[in-house]
C-alpha cells in the first residue's frame, strides 16, 4: 500500500499494459431507500481506506503530539464528508500491534515511534466517535497475520506475543508473520482482532487481502510443522492452507454476530481469484497472482457461502489493461455476487491517479470516473471504495473531484 507491497505489488504480477477504447455512456446513480419516516434516501457505499501502516496516510510521521495526531486525524474526516463519502476503513492493527489500548499487543510504533509505548490518547475510539459525529460510519481495519515489515524478532517489544511464542512466527520475504496453520494462532488473532470490537461501537470489521503471504519467487512458506501436527487428512497443503483461512473468516463472522450484532463483515481481497485459463469459472484475465493458489484465499466461495457481509476486491486496474482489464473483472464479480447476501463494493485505484509511472490510462484524470460509469452498470455493485485517505485528500490528479462532481452530486447512507 503506497510505500509498502501489498498496492505496488499489483503492478509487478502483471503484464504491460494494452489499451482498448471504452467510452462512459452513463452516468451512476445511487439507488434509493425508504427511511423510517417514509423519505427516499440514497444508498451506496462511498468509502475510503485510511492506511496507518509506515505512517502511509496517518499519522503524517511517529512522535508526533497527541493534539496534533488528533487534529490530522479529523481533518481526513472532515475531507471524507467534503468529498461526500460516507464509510472510513481505519487501520486499527497494521502489524500485529493496536491503535487503543488493547491487553493482548502492543501500542504500534506508528504512533509514538516505539512499540508498546502508550501515545497518551485513544485513536480507535476518537477514530469511532469523530466519525460518528460527521455522519460516517467505521469500520475497523485488521491486517491478521503480518507482525512486522522486518524480519527480526529482537527489534519487537519484549511483552509481543510473537516474542513469548517463537513457534508462531515465520520469517518468509524480509517481514515477519503468524502462522495461519496454527489453531492457537487463529484463535489469538481472532482473540486480538475482536477485542476491539467489544469496546467501541463500530459499524464493520474490514480485514484486508494478507492472509498467507504475497509469494516470493523460489521461496517457500516454512510451516512445515504445523502442516505435520495439523495438515492430515488433506489432499494437498494447499488444501489445507485454504480450510485454514476459510476457519479464519467462518468463525470470525461467528464472533462478530455474537458480539456486536449488526456490524458488518468484509474483506477486500486482491482483485482476480483465479485466471480462466487455471479455472474455468475465473475471470478472462493473466494475473501474476491468484488469490486462491497463492494467498490460499477462496474469496469467491467466501461470497458464495454468504460468509461476508461484503466483498471489496481490489479493481486496482484501468480499463483496457490486458492482464487484468477492469471491464473484465467488474462483470465477474458482479455474476459472482448475483443472488447472493453478500454485497459487492469495488476497490478503487485512487492512488494511481496522475502518477505516469502507472501509464497513459492513469494520466486521464477521468478513469475512475469511466469506472463508476461503468460499473453501474452493474446492480450487484453497490458502490466503491477509494484507496487511500491522503489521496482523497490532496487530489493532485482532480481525479475525485471528477467523481464527486459525476457520481456523488447528493449524499448517500451505506447500504445496510
Amino acid at each position: 500500500m503506497g510505500r509498502v507491497a501489498r498496492r505496488a505489488f499489483t503492478a509487478a504480477t502483471l503484464s504491460a499494459l494494452a489499451l482498448t477504447g471504452y467510452a462512459a455512456t452513463a452516468t451512476g446513480r445511487p439507488r434509493t431507500a425508504t427511511d423510517a419516516r417514509g423519505r427516499s434516501t440514497a444508498t451506496e457505499m462511498r468509502g475510503m481506506w485510511l492506511a496507518t501502516v509506515d505512517n502511509r496516510d496517518w499519522p503524517s510521521r511517529p512522535g508526533l503530539s497527541a493534539a496534533r495526531q488528533r487534529g490530522e486525524l479529523t481533518a481526513l474526516l472532515d475531507v471524507a464528508v467534503r468529498r461526500r463519502l460516507n464509510t472510513v476503513m481505519f487501520q486499527a492493527r497494521p502489524t500485529a500491534d493496536a491503535l487503543w489500548p488493547s491487553p493482548y499487543e502492543p501500542w504500534s510504533r506508528y504512533l509514538t515511534g516505539t512499540q508498546g509505548k502508550d501515545p497518551g490518547w485513544d485513536p480507535l475510539g476518537t477514530a469511532v466517535r469523530e466519525a460518528h459525529a460527521r455522519g460516517l460510519e467505521l469500520h475497523a481495519w485488521f491486517n491478521p497475520y503480518r507482525i512486522a515489515l522486518h524480519a527480526d524478532p529482537s527489534r519487537l517489544t519484549a511483552s509481543h506475543p510473537a516474542r513469548k511464542h517463537p513457534d508462531w512466527v515465520v520469517p518468509y520475504g524480509g517481514k515477519l508473520y503468524y502462522d495461519p496453520g496454527l489453531p492457537a494462532v487463529r484463535a489469538f488473532v481472532r482473540q486480538a482482532m475482536l477485542d476491539a470490537v467489544r469496546r467501541y461501537p463500530v459499524d464493520g470489521v474490514h480485514l484486508d487481502d494478507y492472509f498467507y503471504p504475497y509469494p516470493v519467487a523460489g521461496r517457500p512458506f516454512d510451516d512445515d510443522a504445523a502442516h505435520a501436527r495439523h495438515g492430515g487428512g488433506f489432499a494437498s497443503r494447499a488444501d489445507w492452507r485454504r480450510d485454514n483461512v476459510d476457519r479464519l473468516v467462518r468463525e470470525t463472522a461467528e464472533d462478530i454476530r455474537r458480539i456486536r450484532p449488526g456490524a458488518r463483515f468484509g474483506i477486500s481481497p486482491f482483485g482476480v481469484w483465479r485466471n480462466a485459463a487455471t479455472d474455468p469459472r475465473g475471470s478472462d484475465t493473466r494475473a501474476g497472482v491468484q488469490t486462491y493458489d497463492d494467498l490460499h484465499a477462496d474469496t469467491r466461495k467466501w461470497v458464495k457461502e454468504g460468509w461476508i457481509d461484503y466483498v471489496v476486491p481490489q479493481l486496482y486496474w484501468n480499463i483496457g489493461l490486458a492482464a487484468a482489464d477492469y471491464a473484465t473483472l467488474v462483470p465477474w464479480w458482479a455474476e459472482v455476487a448475483r443472488g447472493s447476501r453478500t454485497k459487492l463494493y469495488v476497490g478503487e485505484a485512487l492512488y494511481k491517479a496522475g502518477d505516469a509511472a502507472q501509464g497513459a490510462a492513469w494520466r486521464d484524470p477521468d478513469e475512475l470516473s469511466r469506472h463508476l460509469a461503468l460499473a453501474a452498470g452493474y446492480p450487484e455493485v453497490r458502490g466503491h471504495v477509494f484507496f487511500a485517505a491522503q489521496e482523497v485528500a490532496a487530489d493532485p490528479a482532480g481525479a475525485m473531484a471528477r467523481v464527486v462532481a459525476g457520481h456523488y452530486r447528493q449524499p448517500a447512507n451505506p447500504p445496510r
